[in-house]
């Protein structure tokens, strides 16, 4: 059985490990991956058709946690705490929940404190005892009359005048007053741990298509002294088609992690050159081969739309446009994709089934079934060197078969993901 420190408006966990409101998934994960043997089956829930509609949850069904993660950014939004009887709970390392001592109204009481009246939901039949950044839930179904609430009374939970001995069914820990309105908080200086996080990217592009990428950039680094006060810093740097490895090192710092042939990209080098050739950008949706192994990518992407009878507008692709509003932009129909199957090399499957590819504007749209976009490739103007040119292509080679070949050449070059 867990043995946890609850901490208000921020985390829960012990001295090995430790869930943060504002951690990124891919952390929470880690943790989950780490202590597999001590905390056993997890579950990832999430909705298949509508990603964004619902909060990505985690559920630790051993230890009866939920964590919420946010749909959109995939911070940690809320810790719910189901199954009391399932974990030991501590608050200032004193328990007040353990197979000893019963989560009652009164030890909540005692632990915490009084707080402002509490809240009864009478289609719930649930009573909500709320502080800033937690909250108790005691179920009431059980009890013979519902509680008796004066709310010009502010004594605390005396003037509450519920059965004693009532226990807490859930638990909650949030940022904010509200459970309800509550939002994921930034991510802590805590959990930057050395690495730099791409707040946002805006594709550069030219005339004919892509030319780069602009990011801001959020890092945490330690200022002088003996005490080191940590702060948060926020710049921009720009990586162009062309740059060198040298460029892109000095310019984003050291790689995260190096991939090699097969395996998934980010920035992709020449392997003559050692020039940047390809840009990769990763939406992490849940239900796509490649989920969790990259962090969201926040990107605007400008898409020149022609019209028949205006000059050429610009409109925005971002993270989270679907692909159907993508070719209604158009304005005309996109043709055949190109399908891609992923699997596993010890077992040759893939659950999550194929994905769609379009070209587009120098670009490769992998779209998902639920029409969602799993990633956008980028891909700079061809230069001549030893290597098949594009004018040296059959004449007659239609888009789909370019974007195929793209695709290929993409899956079998090295990569270097910042």
């Amino acid at each position: 059985m867990l043995d946890l420190e609850v901490v208000p408006e921020r985390s829960l966990g012990n001295e090995q490990w430790e869930f943060t409101l504002g951690m990124p998934l891919a952390q929470a994960v880690a943790i989950l991956q780490k202590h597999c043997r001590i905390i056993k089956n997890v579950q990832v829930l999430y909705s298949e058709q509508s990603p964004l509609s619902h909060d990505l949850i985690l559920n630790l069904t051993q230890d009866g946690i939920k964590l919420l993660f946010d749909a959109f950014n995939q911070r940690l939004k809320v810790i719910e705490v189901y199954d009391l009887t399932k974990v030991k709970l501590k608050y200032c390392g004193v328990h007040f929940n353990s197979q000893a001592i019963a989560p009652t109204i009164e030890q909540i009481d005692q632990s915490f404190g009084a707080t402002h009246p509490g809240v009864y939901n009478s289609a719930e039949q649930l009573f909500h005892l709320n502080f800033r950044g937690l909250s108790f839930s005691f179920q009431l179904d059980s009890w013979t009359e519902t509680p008796k609430y004066e709310p010009n009374f502010a004594h605390g939970l005396a003037s509450l005048q519920i059965p004693h001995g009532a226990t807490v069914k859930r638990m909650y820990i949030y940022n904010g007053n509200s459970l309800q309105d509550t939002k994921a908080p930034l991510m802590p200086l805590s959990c930057f741990l050395g690495n730099v996080y791409a707040e946002n990217v805006d594709v550069l592009r030219d005339g004919t298509g892509p030319s780069g990428l602009r990011l801001r950039l959020l890092t945490a680094g330690c200022g002088p002294g003996v005490l080191a006060d940590a702060k948060m810093r926020v710049f921009e740097r720009c990586v162009y088609f062309g740059d060198s490895c040298q460029d892109v090192l000095s310019t984003l710092g050291s790689p995260h992690k190096v991939f090699y042939k097969s395996e998934d990209k980010d920035i992709l080098f020449d392997a003559n050159t050692h020039k940047v050739k390809k840009f990769v950008l990763h939406t992490n949706y849940p239900g796509h081969y490649n989920f969790n192994i990259y962090h969201r990518c926040e990107f605007k992407i400008p898409l020149i739309i022609k019209r028949d009878s205006a000059d050429s507008q610009t409109e925005t692709c971002t993270t989270y446009s679907k692909w159907d509003s993508i070719q209604d932009l158009l304005g005309h129909p996109v043709e055949k994709p190109v399908v891609l199957h992923r699997s596993s090399s010890p077992n040759n499957t893939n659950p999550f089934g194929s994905t769609f590819c379009f070209g587009l504007q120098r670009m490769i749209f992998e779209v998902m079934q639920n029409n969602h976009i799993a990633s956008v490739t980028l891909y700079g103007p061809t230069r001549p060197s030893s290597q098949l040119r594009t004018s040296d292509l059959p004449q007659s080679l239609s888009t789909q078969e370019r974007c195929g070949e793209e695709i290929l050449s993409t899956l079998h070059h090295g990569a270097w993901n910042c």
